[in-house]
């Protein structure tokens, strides 16, 4: 029987995924053309590699009570289930309930980074977000609870050691809390919590909210500098496709309230 190293084939998309993550980033000298570089090249990274099912893009998330987060670097999200996403003056604005996961990005890992990476991350989560039934096959299923947002930061290399980087991130609480990132010349990490949703709060916000409110911090798990990318693509994936699935359906009528306009549902 033919058999391949599958651990080459990762060295080799390994590679791979690192020349296309330096195709710009060497090059550019003025900061802030820098870090909109860096942006769009990570954001062109993830978009060759993920499946076609998620859309990457910058953008601020708003809620159908017309809130709105901060400007969100990176944004993976449905437009399946999530039919509408605005774009005025050159800037998106994607409505919550399509949110898979938000990262920020920055040239270097620090400690003031990662707390800033964690009031981006709240900015999102808090906001409202809605549920309602869909029509899947023919047949008709209730909303579903909300699922998650995965929080994340994304830099090129570290300047602290692991131990030093697990302790800011034991340190941000509640929707500030980090799931993953990565460093390029650093290694990936993500981080494990020890609860659980509490399924008897019938209110799919407060449930979620109170998700993270109550989620206890348990360890970081490094990857190896050789395989930061691999590691973080596979962990991401996890998430996405494991933990996350689909997103919940996005109720329209909360969104038509601001127009004045009651969508009819009984066709």
């Amino acid at each position: 029987m033919n058999k391949i190293d599958i651990a080459e084939l990762f060295k080799g998309l390994q590679n791979q995924m690192i020349a296309q993550l330096n195709t710009n980033r060497e090059f550019l000298l003025h900061p802030g053309t820098k870090g909109d570089s860096l942006e769009n090249v990570w954001i062109e990274w993830l978009r060759k590699y993920l499946p076609n099912r998620y859309c990457i893009d910058k953008a601020i998330i708003i809620d159908c009570k017309g809130n709105l987060s901060d400007q969100i670097d990176l944004v993976i999200y449905d437009q399946h289930y999530t039919p509408f996403v605005f774009s005025q003056n050159g800037i998106f604005y994607i409505p919550a309930e399509g949110v898979y996961a938000v990262f920020e990005v920055k040239p270097e890992l620090t400690k003031g980074y990662i707390e800033y990476a964690g009031d981006k991350i709240e900015s999102v989560r808090k906001l409202h977000r809605t549920s309602t039934n869909i029509i899947d096959r023919g047949k008709q299923f209730e909303p579903r609870s909300l699922t998650k947002i995965l929080g994340g930061i994304l830099t090129s290399v570290s300047t602290i050691q692991n131990s030093t980087i697990e302790k800011h991130l034991e340190s941000l609480k509640s929707l500030k809390s980090i799931d993953l990132g990565c460093s390029v010349e650093g290694g990936c990490f993500y981080i494990d919590y020890a609860i659980d949703e509490d399924n008897k709060i019938n209110d799919f916000n407060e449930r979620i909210t109170n998700y993270y409110k109550n989620r206890e911090y348990s360890s970081t798990t490094f990857s190896t500098a050789d395989k930061s990318l691999v590691t973080f693509f596979l962990q991401l994936m996890r998430y996405l496709q494991q933990t996350i699935g689909t997103v919940a359906a996005i109720d329209l009528n909360a969104y038509s309230n601001a127009i004045n306009f009651t969508i009819d549902e009984e066709l």
